[in-house]
């Protein structure tokens, strides 16, 4: 796990990049991808995967934040020895959805199990694939979505967002 940003904040953003579907090519038939997120002014990495455009990175990476506000950005890039690393598109999701689940949490003084808190649609403003839910499990508020890359001819991914708040990080 990177820390990244660790700080005075009030609670902890972890954020999964999990996986990858359907990348573009840029190298002669593959790509070598890995992906750089950025979180306020704070930045963190993935590992390289090889010759592969349906990677599995399963990298956590926590931010420590006062709260999830902001827009978490995601730039995939394919890795090259000799010269620049391609862009293979970006991505972001904006937190206001999981701020917003996280003072539904507060007004129904959730502490234990498993609850749906809000539903996230695609639209213009996002880069969601597909509907995703804001759920309340064990502690944390988390969403997972799946991205659609943008500025790109194809790719997908895969992410898990988890906001802790400063008194289940003990």
């Amino acid at each position: 796990m990177e820390e990244a940003g660790r700080g005075t904040g009030c609670g902890l953003l972890k954020v999964v990049v999990a996986r990858g579907r359907s990348l573009a090519v840029r190298d002669f038939t593959s790509s070598d991808p890995y992906v750089i997120v950025r979180v306020a002014d704070t930045t963190a990495k993935t590992k390289v995967i090889n010759s592969c455009l349906n990677p599995v990175w399963n990298e956590e990476m926590t931010f420590s934040m006062k709260e999830p506000v902001g827009v978490i950005k995601f730039e995939v890039f394919d890795w090259d020895r000799f010269k620049y690393d391609d862009k293979m598109g970006h991505a972001f999701l904006d937190l206001q959805p999981v701020a917003a689940a996280m003072k539904l949490r507060r007004a129904l003084r959730l502490t234990a199990g498993e609850t749906k808190l809000r539903k996230v649609a695609p639209d213009v403003d996002n880069c969601l694939l597909s509907d995703s839910f804001v759920m309340y499990s064990n502690g944390e508020v988390v969403l997972d979505a799946w991205l659609r890359l943008r500025d790109v001819e194809s790719g997908e991914l895969f992410i898990t967002v988890k906001w802790i708040e400063a008194e289940n990080t003990k």
